[in-house]
């Protein structure tokens, strides 16, 4: 029986084939690289990925990243290609197919298909004299490495090579569009980076449910302020309707003898932490648990510390800011 020294043996070589099969590709990237960022850049319509068993795998994948980025992008599976979703393609899409051989016979339709219609073709693969090099607008050429497998006929380098080839293109052409976090948030808003790219501005409360009340308010008042709000806290603003202070549970307890006698402004406490809308849900549950407090006031971030809303460590925590 195996030891698990063997089993890690056998891990650190696959993963170290892996590597220098990464760095191969990363040193062999050349013009026809650049040639496809530019016809994904230009395409008027959607890109179609495509690629059979493992290929179509990372295909899949492919298509998606390029999707969540913001280059519309779909998988269409070489097989059901020839038996009617060949119309899911259309003049103004371009077309990227995988095969590390290049000769994957269920992918000779679509070829076909993009050849007819003069819809422009990028291919990958790994042999330059392939049928789907010798056919495609651009190539790029995989570089000749061992797969990770001791029989060298499972596909693992290859497909590694693949899957990093594809985030390159969807990186580069992120990067010339300037895709922002933001706009990755419109298209993934849910799941856990959904949630690390959430605005203060998205989970913050509003309008009639800010507790606030003047300086000049009675602690009597402001109690009840307090108390029908719900968030423990009331904000303070100054006579010219900006910010000025807050009151908590522990301003409350320093006040307790002649406390109905004051007024808000004699209670609170100056300058509360306060955060823009613009700023991350992230950044806001950062701020609360440094600071041991559950609440933030948000205010206008041109630094007029004109109240827009509130937000509350809860509100954060629904959201799945953590």
């Amino acid at each position: 029986m195996a030891s698990s020294d063997t089993f890690i043996e056998t891990a650190r070589r696959v993963i170290s084939t892996e590597a220098d099969a990464l760095n191969a590709l990363a040193a062999g990237l050349s013009q026809p690289f650049a040639d496809a960022v530019e016809l994904l850049l230009n395409a008027k319509g959607r890109v179609i990925v495509s690629g059979m068993g493992k290929s179509g795998h990372i295909a899949r994948k492919m298509a998606a990243t390029f999707a969540s980025t913001g280059t519309p992008a779909h998988f269409v599976h070489p097989a059901e290609a020839s038996h009617g979703d060949l119309g899911m393609m259309t003049q103004g899409d371009v077309v990227l197919v995988l095969s590390n051989s290049g000769e994957t016979p269920e992918l000779a339709d679509l070829v076909a298909y993009t050849r007819r219609f003069r819809i422009p073709l990028i291919g990958v693969a790994s042999r330059a004299d392939s049928t789907l090099m010798n056919q495609a607008d651009v190539g790029i050429l995989l570089p000749t490495v061992p797969e990770a497998c001791t029989t060298g006929v499972v596909p693992t380098s290859s497909t590694t090579m693949t899957l990093a080839l594809g985030d390159a293109l969807a990186v580069a052409i992120m990067e010339h569009r300037k895709f922002t976090p933001e706009n990755f948030r419109q298209f993934h808003p849910g799941g856990k980076l959904g949630a690390r790219l959430t605005k203060v501005g998205d989970l913050m409360h509003l309008g009639d449910a800010l507790p606030l009340a003047s300086a000049k308010t009675p602690m009597s008042d402001t109690l009840l302020t307090i108390s029908q709000k719900g968030f423990g806290v009331v904000g303070v603003l100054n006579d010219e309707g900006y910010l000025c202070g807050i009151v908590t549970d522990g301003d409350l307890r320093r006040h307790m003898d002649g406390l109905l006698d004051l007024t808000a402004g004699e209670v609170m406490t100056k300058a509360p932490t306060t955060i823009s809308p613009e700023s991350l849900a992230e950044e806001a549950v950062a701020i609360m648990n440094d600071k041991k407090i559950t609440c933030l006031f948000v205010v206008d971030p041109k630094g007029s510390r004109n109240a827009k809303g509130i937000l509350h460590i809860h509100d954060c925590l629904r959201a799945g800011v953590v």
